[in-house]
């Protein structure tokens, strides 16, 4: 099955993408391109998910992680975010779009960007950028029993605010297995992947890195975790235009079912004890 976005181009979306955005479990056969679904079978097969009796700690990145990008909601966020610098600066909207992603690969975050250069409010930016339609995902009962079968505690890592996440989770139907949130204001706007934030989560919430295990849609955010000893997973599609590298070394993991993904794990350490 196809889909066209809004640039007119042409994106893939299998039955298991479909069903990843209402909160069902996927089908056993995805229709999908060769490459991508042969690279997310070796990486995520039991195999390599072996070593992971040890985890204590599950650390969560919210946005295209949490929920598949398929559903489109970052889309709106992405949006928005055009729209304020359209209005902020008086520019048209292509101009505003082109600034943002010169920010966002410059900075690590279109907020950050627009701090560093322009002194933006945090707040009254995050506010409307994350002003959108939540009915774009669905509660995911699957999701939910398999994060609650993973023993250890569940802490959010996100370069969103907490307000947004707890929307998110909310709406997931998944917020009541979350020990913590670490949001961009506890970062104090430095987004991941600074190295130096990674050390602020750490200390924050108790996090042995030995002992703990993150997902991500976005492989960049996954090597500073990587260098400090973390279990990496790279949760697939990821943001539109964003190129991730599911072969490169501080990748450990990667799946196209975060849901999938975790009740496999969940089913190994449950074996292995």
């Amino acid at each position: 099955m196809k889909r066209y976005d809004a640039a007119g181009g042409v994106e893939f979306l299998g039955f298991a993408g479909i069903a990843r955005c209402h909160g069902l479990t996927t089908p056993v056969l995805e229709f999908a391109p060769p490459s991508h679904h042969t690279r997310s079978m070796i990486k995520s097969s039991s195999t390599e998910r072996a070593g992971l009796e040890n985890i204590e700690h599950w650390v969560f990145d919210l946005d295209n992680t949490l929920y598949s990008a398929e559903c489109r909601l970052f889309h709106q966020i992405d949006r928005r975010m055009g729209e304020y610098i359209a209005a902020l600066f008086d520019m048209s909207f292509d101009a505003a779009r082109r600034l943002q992603k010169d920010y966002f690969r410059a900075h690590g975050t279109t907020l950050r960007g627009l701090m560093t250069h322009h002194d933006v409010d945090p707040a009254d930016y995050l506010d409307y950028v994350h002003d959108i339609d939540l009915t774009a995902i669905d509660p995911s009962p699957a999701l939910d029993r398999a994060i609650a079968r993973l023993p250890g505690r569940k802490v959010i890592f996100t370069n969103a605010d907490r307000k947004h996440a707890e929307q998110v989770i909310g709406r997931l139907g998944i917020a009541r297995h979350f020990d913590g949130i670490f949001d961009i204001f506890d970062a104090e706007f430095v987004p991941k992947p600074d190295p130096g934030i990674y050390d602020v989560f750490i200390e924050r919430h108790d996090v042995l890195p030995a002992r703990a295990i993150l997902f991500e849609d976005t492989a960049a955010n996954l090597a500073p975790a990587a260098a400090l000893g973390m279990t990496t997973v790279l949760v697939r599609p990821g943001e539109d235009g964003v190129v991730n590298d599911s072969g490169a070394p501080h990748i450990h993991h990667v799946t196209d079912d975060l849901a999938a993904w975790l009740t496999d794990a969940a089913g190994e350490r449950k074996s292995a004890d």
